[in-house]
C-alpha cells in the first residue's frame, strides 16, 4: 500500500474550513424553511432548528475559536486560516445567514401562518376582552415572578444566564427637583411560556410575546418613573465544560460542579433588538467585554426557537407532514420470543422507519427473563426514558448483574445524565463512567443468558443512542445478533471499559481510539491499490461529518488512483471534491429532510468481496482519537445486500432533498431533470416500511422477504464484472 508519507503534497488549498462547512449545513436546514413544497409548520420547525443550531455553534465552536485568539499560540488550521481569520470569515457568513433567516420569517412564514389562523399579535391589535384577559394573566402569573434590576453604583450589572432573554430599560425619574436618567434590566422568566396563548372558543391559535406583555407593563415595575424605552437583548456564553480528569478524584462531582459554571461562562455573542440606540448597545458590549464583531442586530424575536410553541399541540394536521407510525422490523413480525428470533438470524433495524420499540422490548425481555444472568449497556443520551432506565432497574430487582457505562459528558445532556446515573446507582445498577480521557460514544448492549448447559450472549449494536424519543426523529441502523464472535468482542469491550486492562484487537469489532483510524485509512488505501491493479474498486461512506486530515488525504490518493468515491455527509465536510488531479472522482452529497440523517455506513468494494461496516463514529479527529467508538461488520449476506441495495442506493438516488458540495465549499441543490423521476429517499424508506408492515408474520420459505420499491438504475445493479475499470 502507498505510504502516508506523501501527505505533504496536499496543501491548505485542498481543504475546507470545518466551521464554515458547518454553517453551510445550517444554511441547508434554512433552505427547508424556505422550501414552499414543505408543509407550513414543517417549514417553521426547520426555521427554529436553524436558531437552535446557531446557539450551540456559538456556545462551543465560536467560544473555542475566541479562546484560540486570546491564547499565545498562533497556528493555522489545515485549511490555512488562523483563528482570527477564521473568526472573521465565520462572522461574515453568520450575518448573511441570520439576515436570510429573519427575512424568511418576516416575509414568508409569519404571513402564511397568519393566513392559516396561527397569529402572533401586537397588543395594539387586541380587542377589549383579550386585553382584559392579558391584564389578569399578567397580574396573576407574570408580575409575581419578575425582578426589576437597577443598574447604578449600588447595583452592578447583573450576571445574566446563558441564552436568557432580557429587557434593557431606559427610564427617568424626578428626585430633588432634578431629572435623573437610569438604566435597568428585567429578565424574562424562563419558568413561563415565552408565547402566551390567548383563550379562544374556535380553531384560531392566537399568541402574544411574553416579552411584549412585560414591556407594556414596565411602568408598573418601576413606579414613579417615566419609561423612555425598552429593548430586548440576549447573551450567549461559552458552554464548554473544562475538567482535568487526571486531577479529578470523582468525575461525577467534577461534572456537576462545572455545570454551575456553564451558565456564567464568558460571553461570546450579544443579540439586540435592531431599534436599540447605539449608546445602549455600546454599553452592553463594554459590560460583557465584547466587540462590535460579536453584536447581532435582530429584526424579529431574539429567541425564535420559542416559535416551536406554534408547531406543538394537536392542531392543523393539514400544515404538517403526513403522520407515520413505524412498524416493527419485518423479521420480528408476530414474534413474541425475541431471543428465539435472534437465534434464527441476525436482525437489522432501520430507524425511524422500523420501530425502536424492538430495542426496548429486547431490554425489557432481558430484564424479566429468568434465564438472563447479566446485562451490560453503554448509555450516552437516553433522555432518562422510563422504559430504558426502568428495564435496567427491574433487572436488578430480578437478581441480575447489571452494569451501565454512563457518559456524563454528553454535551448539553450532562445534568440529565447525572440525575439518572444516580437513580440507577440507588436501584443497585453498577454504574461506571468509562475510561479517563475518552468519551464513551459507542452504542452497545450485551445480554448474557443461560440456555441449557451453556451460556449464549446476545448483543445490540447501533449508530444511535438508547433514546426512544430521538429514535423517532433520527435515521439510525442497529443490529441484533447472538453470533459468538460478536458476543466475545462485546464482552471484551465492556471488560476494557469497566476494568483495568490493555486493549487487545477484537475479532470483528473495530474500536476507536485504538485502531479505527488506522483501519479506515488502510481500507481506503486498499481500494486505491485495487484500482491501480485494474481490480474493481469503490468507496461509499455515509457520515455526519468528515474533517480528519489523514483520512481525507487517503481519499484524495484513492481518487487519484481512479477509485469512484461517493460520500453522503450530512454536516461538516472539509474535503474539497471535484478538484482536477486531486478529487475529480469524489462526489459529496448532503441530505436534509424530515428526519435527521444520523447513521454511519462504510462500504468498500474490495475487489468484488465487498465489506460493509456500520459505526457510531464519524470521520473526525474526536471520533478517531478522543472517543470510544465502534464499527461493526455486516457479514450476513441478506443484511449486507439490504444495506447496499436499500439504504445506500436509495440515498444515492435522492434528487429532491440532496445538495452537492462544490469545489468552492458551497452547495448546489439537486433538481430532477425533465426526463428524471423525482426521488426522495426518506419518503421511499417510509413507503418501503409501510409495505413491509403488510407482509405475513414470520419468514416466508425460510427467508424474510423485504418488499422492493422500484429503484432507478444503480451501479450496484450491474454485474460485478461490468464494474471493472
Amino acid at each position: 500500500m502507498q505510504s502516508k508519507a506523501n501527505k505533504s503534497t496536499f496543501g491548505a488549498e485542498h481543504f475546507l474550513n470545518r466551521e464554515l462547512s458547518w454553517l453551510e449545513f445550517n444554511h441547508r436546514v434554512l433552505e427547508e424553511a424556505l422550501d414552499r413544497t414543505n408543509p407550513l409548520l414543517e417549514r417553521l420547525k426547520f426555521f427554529c432548528i436553524v436558531s437552535s443550531n446557531l446557539d450551540e455553534f456559538f456556545e462551543v465552536r465560536v467560544a473555542a475559536i475566541k479562546q484560540q485568539i486570546e491564547s499565545d499560540v498562533v497556528e493555522r488550521s489545515m485549511d490555512g486560516l488562523t483563528a482570527t481569520e477564521a473568526f472573521r470569515a465565520i462572522v461574515q457568513r453568520i450575518r448573511r445567514l441570520v439576515d436570510e433567516q429573519y427575512k424568511c420569517l418576516r416575509e414568508e412564514l409569519m404571513p402564511a401562518l397568519a393566513a392559516s389562523g396561527l397569529r402572533i399579535l401586537e397588543l395594539s391589535q387586541l380587542d377589549a376582552p383579550d386585553r382584559q384577559w392579558l391584564e389578569e394573566y399578567y397580574r396573576g402569573q407574570v408580575r409575581p415572578v419578575l425582578t426589576p434590576l437597577a443598574i447604578d453604583p449600588a447595583h452592578p450589572f447583573p450576571q445574566l444566564l446563558n441564552k436568557s432573554l432580557n429587557l434593557i430599560v431606559r427610564l427617568e425619574m424626578r428626585r430633588n427637583e432634578e431629572t435623573l436618567k437610569h438604566m435597568a434590566v428585567v429578565q424574562i422568566p424562563r419558568i413561563l411560556p415565552r408565547m402566551v396563548k390567548l383563550p379562544r372558543t374556535d380553531t384560531r391559535q392566537d399568541y402574544v410575546y411574553l416579552g411584549k406583555l412585560i414591556g407594556h407593563n414596565l411602568a408598573d415595575l418601576f413606579a414613579g418613573t417615566k419609561i423612555l424605552g425598552y429593548w430586548a437583548f440576549r447573551v450567549t456564553r461559552n458552554s464548554e465544560l473544562y475538567i482535568d480528569e487526571e486531577e479529578t478524584a470523582n468525575l461525577l462531582k467534577a461534572v456537576e460542579n462545572e455545570l454551575h459554571n456553564r451558565r456564567k461562562g464568558d460571553a461570546v455573542r450579544l443579540e439586540v433588538d435592531y431599534e436599540c440606540p447605539p449608546f445602549i448597545r455600546d454599553a452592553l458590549l463594554k459590560t460583557l467585554r465584547l466587540t462590535t464583531e460579536d453584536l447581532y442586530l435582530i429584526d424579529g424575536p431574539l429567541n425564535p426557537t420559542r416559535l416551536m410553541a406554534l408547531y406543538e399541540g394537536d392542531h392543523s394536521p393539514e400544515l404538517r407532514d403526513p403522520p407515520f407510525v413505524a412498524p416493527a422490523a419485518a423479521a420480528l413480525h408476530g414474534r413474541v420470543d425475541l431471543f428465539e428470533a435472534i437465534r434464527e438470524r441476525d436482525i437489522l433495524l432501520h430507524h425511524p422507519y422500523e420501530n425502536f420499540s424492538s430495542v426496548v422490548d429486547f431490554l425489557e425481555l432481558a430484564a424479566s427473563d429468568p434465564k438472563v444472568l447479566a446485562i451490560k449497556q453503554t448509555l450516552y443520551r437516553t433522555g432518562g426514558d422510563p422504559r430504558i432506565i426502568g428495564a435496567l432497574e427491574n433487572a436488578v430487582k430480578n437478581g441480575k448483574q447489571v452494569t451501565a457505562v454512563v457518559e456524563l459528558r454528553a454535551r448539553f445532556d450532562e445534568a440529565n445524565n447525572i440525575l439518572w446515573a444516580r437513580q440507577l446507582e440507588e436501584a443497585g445498577v453498577h454504574v461506571v463512567y468509562g475510561l479517563v480521557g475518552y468519551k464513551i460514544h459507542a452504542k452497545s448492549c450485551l445480554v448474557v443468558r443461560s440456555e441449557g448447559h451453556h451460556i449464549r450472549r446476545y448483543v445490540h449494536l447501533s449508530t444511535g443512542n438508547y433514546n426512544p424519543s430521538t429514535a423517532r426523529l433520527y435515521t439510525d441502523i442497529g443490529l441484533l445478533s447472538c453470533r459468538p464472535e460478536l458476543g466475545e468482542d462485546v464482552t471484551n469491550l465492556f471488560n476494557l471499559l469497566t476494568g483495568i486492562c490493555q486493549f487487545q484487537p477484537l475479532r470483528k469489532l473495530v474500536v476507536a481510539p485504538f485502531e479505527l483510524h488506522e483501519k479506515v485509512v488502510q481500507w481506503i488505501d486498499r481500494e486505491a491499490d485495487n484500482a491501480r491493479s485494474g481490480l474493481p474498486s469503490r468507496i461509499i461512506a455515509k457520515l455526519n461529518s468528515l474533517a480528519e486530515r489523514q483520512t481525507i488525504e487517503a481519499l484524495y490518493r484513492a481518487s487519484q488512483a481512479g477509485v469512484k468515491i461517493e460520500l453522503i455527509v450530512r454536516g461538516i465536510c472539509a474535503l474539497r471534491p471535484g478538484v482536477k488531479g486531486i478529487s475529480e472522482n469524489i462526489t459529496v452529497r448532503s441530505i436534509v429532510d424530515r428526519y435527521l440523517e444520523h447513521s454511519r455506513v462504510y462500504y468498500f468494494e474490495n475487489a468484488c468481496r465487498p465489506q460493509v461496516f456500520v459505526a457510531s463514529a464519524d470521520w473526525l479527529p474526536r471520533n478517531f482519537f478522543r472517543r470510544i467508538e465502534l464499527a461493526f461488520p455486516i457479514e450476513e449476506g441478506n443484511l449486507r445486500e439490504r444495506i447496499v441495495q436499500e439504504i445506500l442506493t436509495t440515498s444515492l438516488s435522492d434528487n429532491s432533498k440532496v445538495s452537492f458540495l462544490q469545489p468552492d465549499g458551497t452547495y448546489r441543490r439537486a433538481a430532477a431533470g425533465k426526463a428524471e423521476k423525482p426521488r426522495r429517499s426518506q419518503f421511499e424508506f417510509v413507503a418501503r416500511a409501510s409495505a413491509t408492515d403488510q407482509l405475513p408474520d414470520g419468514p416466508v420459505d425460510g427467508k424474510i422477504r423485504y418488499p422492493r420499491v422500484k429503484l432507478a438504475p444503480s451501479p450496484f445493479d450491474a454485474p460485478r464484472s461490468a464494474r471493472k475499470r
